[in-house]
């Protein structure tokens, strides 16, 4: 399973809103200590653009603040103020997701014969990596590099065999890649041991900045087909199409025109939490996957991937027991991920894309999400 990483500079970048190149700056800060070990803040800043907030506990991205359509910034992604509320308890807000994204079924998968039994943290299935997965880990801040129109921040981790109950010692790579108008991520990870992995982020998004409902976004997915799910969320086998039902996200549609729609797979997933299948399937080349946009900030959020999939989920389970930053306290559907990754359940269904690693090769994939001004 061979991904490739991408240049960058073959996207083409919007424009900032300033004549001469944006100063950009890189400081960090104690965030806090983990299991004895200092927890570090990495905080970007872009003259005129884009500032953010990265810790190495989970590769969290904690804030993400962005000029509207007024040149006022608005940070549009859920979190918390400080370390104690990520280790207190945390919907994985802003986190790398590890060793593999989404749910494998009952906890259990088949490789080369053997089978390997995963921690259930999500009813009887296994969700984002298990108790202990990639977002509640401290990674090693590897390497930064700071330029005028660029910010690199290297996290490494080793994964050890039998963590969670997954084979292998994985070594796992990351670099955010931060500009004046976009943030990315190029992972890479090889095995001493035939694998599974599955690697994504897992920010909340809010274009609105403010604390309301992500309802009014208005969102666009280039995708013909979605995967059905059972009552466990578990993807069926089917590739379904969208057309003109609830899932037809083909042309820009607000989140909330069909989400309390009589549905079986609405019900499900108690509004969206389901993986689109993008048109194109795995890519050499990055390409735009999903567009979001929110009229009254005017921010807009494009999305661009080499992967085959999509996981839409609209902050169905967020239930006003969370209290985040600025003392915001995030209710039903606060906030939205859009999370690009291999189908669900993967290990468990032959006809889906393998996401099997073997020793010698080399897992790459990228995402990179650019912000306008509309």
């Amino acid at each position: 399973m061979k991904r490739l990483i991408v240049s960058f500079f073959a996207i083409g970048i919007l424009a900032v809103s300033c004549k001469e190149k944006p100063k950009s700056s890189l400081s960090q800060s104690s965030f806090g200590t983990f299991q004895g070990k200092e927890v570090t803040l990495l905080n970007v800043a872009f003259d005129g653009g884009l500032k953010a907030s990265l810790t190495n506990y989970g590769g969290i991205i904690t804030s993400l603040s962005l000029p509207d359509m007024s040149g006022e910034l608005k940070d549009v992604v859920l979190g918390y103020d400080n370390l104690d509320g990520y280790l207190a308890s945390s919907p994985y807000f802003g986190a790398l997701i590890g060793r593999f994204g989404n749910r494998i079924a009952n906890g259990r998968f088949t490789l080369d014969n053997v089978e390997y039994e995963l921690a259930t943290n999500d009813g009887v299935n296994h969700l984002h990596g298990g108790a202990q997965g990639f977002d509640k880990v401290l990674w090693e801040i590897a390497a930064t590099d700071i330029r005028d129109e660029q910010i690199v921040i290297s996290l490494k981790y080793l994964s050890a065999d039998g963590e969670e109950g997954y084979p292998g010692n994985l070594e796992v790579f990351v670099d955010y890649v931060f500009t004046p108008n976009s943030f990315a991520m190029n992972y890479k990870a090889s095995t001493d041991k035939a694998t599974v992995v599955n690697l994504t982020q897992h920010s909340y998004f809010n274009l609105s900045g403010e604390d309301t409902p992500i309802l009014d976004h208005e969102l666009q997915i280039i995708a013909d087909q979605y995967l059905p799910i059972d009552s466990t969320l578990i993807p069926t086998g089917e590739l379904r199409p969208v057309k003109d039902g609830a899932f037809d996200f083909t042309s820009f549609k607000r989140i909330g025109k069909e989400i309390n729609k009589v549905d079986e797979q609405l019900a499900y997933g108690f509004g969206y939490d389901h993986c689109w299948i993008l048109n194109g399937g795995m890519t050499k080349d990055m390409r735009q996957v999903a567009s979001l946009k929110h009229g009254g900030s005017g921010i807009k959020m494009d999305v661009y991937t080499v992967e085959p999939a999509l996981q839409f989920y609209s902050g169905n389970f967020l239930d006003a027991m969370i209290t985040g930053k600025n003392g915001i306290v995030y209710k039903h559907r606060y906030g939205l991920c859009l999370e690009t990754q291999h189908y669900p359940d993967s290990p468990n269904q032959n006809e889906f894309p393998s996401v099997v690693l073997r020793p010698g090769e080399l897992y790459e994939t990228s995402t990179k999400y650019v912000f306008g001004v509309e």
